[in-house]
């Protein structure tokens, strides 16, 4: 983990993602970068400093995962076979009757999907992690011993999530209440309209935590059509007169992508207007949130993994770039202009769903870098190659 990693004061000899044709060195002091200049023939480098070599190889922003679940995976453990329901419900309760199995959640269980992240160069993280009345808070201390061994490395925020509903489990929402007082920085919330079957109810439920206690609200929503953007505009009106700016994220929001072009223009304006932002694991079989439409409109949004091996389905690798890939493939994108802002997406401007500030790879950013052997940053997406190096908060966590 980072807190025995080699900690390097110079990456040197790197082409970086926004100027690929230039080679530059990296320098790095208290885990930020402290200046970028250009690669000189000279090779006396200081030999005090701990140099990694570029080898010439492209620097990315670390990738940004804006919708994991940490605490549920059996990767690591022996092929588990599913044999639940194909719906949300059959999940949940397929993985409620087996998770002790398997010793779900516990902090080797996550250590485990964040090796994975990881080695795939992800380095700051927005994740969710179930609470409910069988778990209590259990979930979020075993993450939280998980992420400590990266002693900072790694940039991790936490979505107290009701994967089992809200208001239909008395006591759910006092365990969210709980887990807001103790530090969490968001509220997770989970189709209000078919699984509580009162949307008003969980929608006010979970604002009105944020406003008592100052923490996010990242909502998943699978509703589709109009009945997810109902529900959309009941959080929008929420949002606006609870004065929570900037304050909640709509996880998935398939609707979106089915709703007629000016509804969709109209709902995306108003999510804009208001800082909603939105996250999406760009799943196949589904229309893809229109890249287009949500940056001229303003919406920020982010790539996320999911769950990876774990017990609503065997897919996954961990892989966010894989994902971006994936969403780009699907929405049919294939201009350098909007390859180039997948990558941004994947990468540095997401690092907000993560509680840090837009990382460009430039003097005063974050020392989140990965190094990949490819032409450009378009290169990159398309082939998805392996991440040589990965240095989080200046530390080398692989390469």
């Amino acid at each position: 983990m980072s807190s025995t990693a080699p900690v390097p004061d110079l990456v040197r000899n790197v082409r970086l993602w926004s100027h690929p044709s230039d080679a530059v060195d990296l320098r790095i002091a208290g885990g930020m970068i402290g200046a970028v200049t250009p690669t000189s023939d000279d090779t006396a480098v200081d030999t005090a400093a701990n140099v990694v070599d570029g080898r010439g190889l492209l620097a990315l922003p670390g990738l940004v995962n804006a919708h994991a679940h940490i605490d549920k995976s059996w990767w690591g453990l022996p092929w588990q076979s599913y044999g639940g329901e194909g719906t949300t419900e059959g999940r949940i309760r397929h993985e409620r009757a087996h998770r002790d199995e398997i010793g779900m959640p516990s902090a080797e269980i996550t250590g485990n999907v964040l090796e994975q992240l990881v080695s795939h160069g992800t380095t700051a993280i927005r994740t969710h992690v179930d609470v409910d009345l069988g778990l209590e808070l259990r979930g979020i201390e075993a993450v939280r011993e998980a992420v400590a061994a990266y002693d900072g490395a790694l940039a991790i925020e936490i979505v107290a999530f009701p994967q089992d509903g809200v208001l239909r489990r008395p006591g759910v929402l006092a365990l969210l209440d709980r887990a807001a007082r103790e530090g969490v920085e968001h509220i997770g919330g989970l189709d209000p309209a078919t699984i509580d079957r009162d949307p008003v109810g969980q929608i006010d439920a979970l604002l009105a935590l944020s406003a008592d206690h100052g923490v996010g609200v990242d909502i998943h929503l699978h509703d589709p059509a109009e009945l997810g953007a109902f529900q959309i505009e009941l959080i929008l009106e929420r949002v606006e007169r609870l004065g929570l700016h900037g304050r909640v994220n709509v996880a998935h929001g398939f609707a979106v992508a089915q709703l007629d072009g000016i509804r969709r223009r109209d709902l995306l304006a108003q999510m804009a207007a208001l800082g909603v932002t939105m996250t999406t694991v760009a799943p196949l079989r589904l229309p893809q949130l229109p890249l287009h439409e949500l940056d001229a409109a303003g919406v920020a949004f982010g790539f996320g993994t999911d769950g990876i091996r774990d017990l609503w389905s065997p897919y996954g690798t961990g892989d966010l770039l894989g994902i971006a890939w994936q969403y780009a493939r699907a929405s049919s994108i294939v201009r350098d202009d909007d390859l180039l802002r997948v990558v941004e997406i994947a990468t540095g401007a997401s690092a907000p769903f993560a509680g840090l500030t837009t990382n460009r790879l430039q003097a005063g950013d974050r020392a989140d870098i990965v190094l990949v052997d490819a032409e450009n940053a378009m290169d990159a997406l398309v082939r998805t190659p392996r991440r040589e190096v990965v240095i989080g908060r200046g530390r080398l966590l692989v390469g």
